[in-house]
């Protein structure tokens, strides 16, 4: 009779009717019984806790903070600012010893507790005085009471990594080491600190130390904005630090993870997603981290960034395959063209519009993107370039001329830095790439709901790859034809299937991608592999334009002159650009130009 009003505020339904789902609290342990005769639960509720509230203030001063961690960067700095307010610093273990070599005052936590450190270090902060002091509530009567009957000081501030058990899972340690490195003093400090936030700060990472400088300076004591704010990051990597152990803990027994937590850290707002309607739109890095690219220059957009990813890693595993410098000319998620630095031939020199001076000063690098470009420069028109080896003053001349949106690279000299930074009146878009990033084993992908997940594609094609010739003419499988395999077949993996691509003299020359028939793919290749191969004709290279038609109007003049399908409104423009109307090319002239084609790879 006691409890059934209570049972009525908590669970206001008819008990004929049958149970709903109940959102259930953080330490909600109803159990749920099923009957025999009908699909009704009995429910039993358990104490449901209410807010404890206190004396609650927009700025908390910091007066006493508990450091403990195991990245140090920076550590000895943030402390000494804390030092420099009147801040008491508690620590533990390494800290405290790195802390008193840099002559700050330091009070260990075994000290400050009373009761030593013990069972290996496995004890440290899990006592009344730590976790009292952090989950008091300020302005509480009972709290403060209690507190002050058992001896129990304010912390303010927790400071703390957690141990580094993703890293020692990495580099194979044995199962005992792994579960030595799950830290269990760290999160629940951390959980504690998150917990009583509307009083406590909790520190979670050395890019955090600055933030929490700048508002101690200004408003002389940490905001309640701020605390949130870092709370929920806390939160979220304890969230995603269980998720690791868990998920590490039940492979080693042979059964598929219980749960696979993704956290992500906010980078920067993108205008928009794939399309101008598609807002809100952002970048975000896995929590624990970082971005594999960092912004020099411009803005990016998100097919920007998407053409970034996949391109820096196709020039990155050409250059690791071929031990050449790689270039790769991207539009919308797929290689617009791809190459790598085979020096020119005379007949390319002059189809690509390059002097033999200008040929002889190319760099590597350079010599890669102008092929990269030149596969089909048309769809290369307004690209996103990457670029397998740092960006020389060569290479950001080439870009300079050509109409592009952005490149990636691991590296820019200060000269082609300068340079690029000036194209498209300083919006042209820079990106450095981190070449040990490390994108981890598996991939994620969300879809109307459904979140996918696969190991990622991290084979590497090499010479390995094609070292089994089924083919009758084994001498056919020369260095260059290799070469030129491998080149193929990872453009056509970062290309959308279906994708068939072609490649000759370490270029690849064009990819059909994105058809539901493989054969569309072929037929719509082999069309761009012609045009790409016809613009080396006599009758092309021989056009004669008219004065001050620009680079790029030649180059699509020249493709149109080999398709030759104009309209009459195409064709007037089109005769227009040059000095005198070119002949037509025949069929006849093609077909029998084309015969000499030969040594083009194709992979699919």
């Amino acid at each position: 009779r006691r409890f059934a009003p209570l049972e009525n505020r908590i669970f206001p339904y008819p008990p004929t009717r049958p149970s709903r789902p109940f959102p259930r609290s953080a330490g909600d342990r109803s159990l749920r019984v099923p009957t025999t005769s009908t699909t009704t639960t009995t429910t039993m509720a358990t104490h449901v806790l209410t807010a404890v509230t206190g004396s609650e203030t927009d700025v908390v001063p910091i007066t006493r903070a508990l450091i403990s961690v195991s990245d140090k960067t920076g550590i000895v700095e943030f402390a000494t600012f804390l030092a420099s307010k009147d801040v008491e610093l508690l620590s533990t273990g390494g800290t405290a010893a790195k802390l008193r070599e840099s002559g700050l005052t330091v009070i260990d936590v075994s000290e400050y507790t009373g009761s030593a450190e013990c069972l290996d270090g496995r004890v440290k902060t899990l006592h009344p005085k730590v976790h009292g002091g952090l989950l008091g509530v300020r302005g509480n009567e009972s709290h403060e009471a209690d507190m002050a009957k058992l001896g129990i000081g304010k912390i303010d501030m927790t400071i703390l990594n957690l141990y580094p058990f993703e890293a020692t899972v990495a580099k194979g340690a044995g199962f005992g080491d792994c579960i030595e490195n799950i830290d269990i003093g760290g999160p629940s400090m951390l959980r504690s600190t998150a917990k009583n936030h509307a009083f406590t700060t909790i520190v979670t990472s050395p890019d955090q130390y600055g933030k929490v400088t700048k508002v101690m300076e200004e408003q002389g004591g940490t905001t309640l904005a701020l605390h949130r704010r870092f709370a929920a990051q806390a939160f979220s990597l304890s969230a995603s630090y269980d998720s690791m152990i868990a998920s590490w803990f039940t492979a080693q027994l042979g059964d598929d993870a219980p749960v696979a937590a993704r956290v992500y850290k906010p980078e920067f707002p993108l205008k928009y997603g794939c399309n101008p309607h598609q807002k809100p739109a952002r970048i975000l890095s896995s929590l624990g981290s970082k971005l594999p690219f960092e912004v020099l220059n411009g803005v990016p957009g998100y097919i920007n960034l998407l053409d970034a990813a996949n391109a820096w890693q196709l020039v990155k595993e050409l250059r690791e395959a071929t031990g050449l410098a790689a270039a790769a000319s991207f539009k919308h998620v797929s290689p617009a063209g791809a190459a790598v630095a085979v020096p020119l031939g005379e007949t390319e020199r002059q189809a690509y519009e390059v002097t033999e001076e200008a040929a002889a000063a190319l760099t590597p690098v350079a010599l890669a993107y102008l092929r990269a470009r030149n596969a089909d420069p048309m769809c290369s028109f307004g690209d996103f370039a990457a670029v397998s080896d740092v960006v020389d003053e060569a290479t950001a001349l080439i870009l300079k001329k050509e109409v592009s949106d952005g490149i990636v690279a691991p590296g820019y000299t200060p000269e082609a830095l300068a340079v690029l930074k000036s194209k498209k009146g300083g919006k042209f878009i820079v990106l450095e790439a981190d070449n040990d990033f490390n994108p981890g084993l598996l991939e994620y992908r969300e879809v109307y709901g459904m979140t996918f997940s696969q190991k990622r594609n991290d084979i590497v094609i090499t010479k390995d790859h094609v070292k089994d010739v089924v083919t009758s003419d084994k001498a056919a499988l020369t260095e260059d034809t290799q070469r030129d395999m491998i080149v193929a077949s990872i453009c056509v993996k970062y290309t959308q299937s279906n994708s068939v691509g072609f490649a000759k003299d370490g270029m690849m020359v064009r990819v059909g991608a994105r058809q539901q028939s493989r054969v569309d793919c072929v037929k719509f290749a082999g069309r761009k592999v012609k045009t790409w191969y016809l613009r080396q004709h006599p009758k092309v290279l021989g056009l004669k334009f008219a004065k001050g038609v620009k680079r790029q109007d030649r180059v699509n003049a020249r493709v149109r002159y080999i398709e030759g399908d104009f309209t009459k409104e195409e064709l007037v423009r089109w005769e227009a650009m040059f000095e005198e109307v070119p002949e037509d090319l025949t069929e006849a002239e093609k077909d029998e130009f084309m015969a000499g084609a030969s040594g083009v790879a194709v992979s699919s």
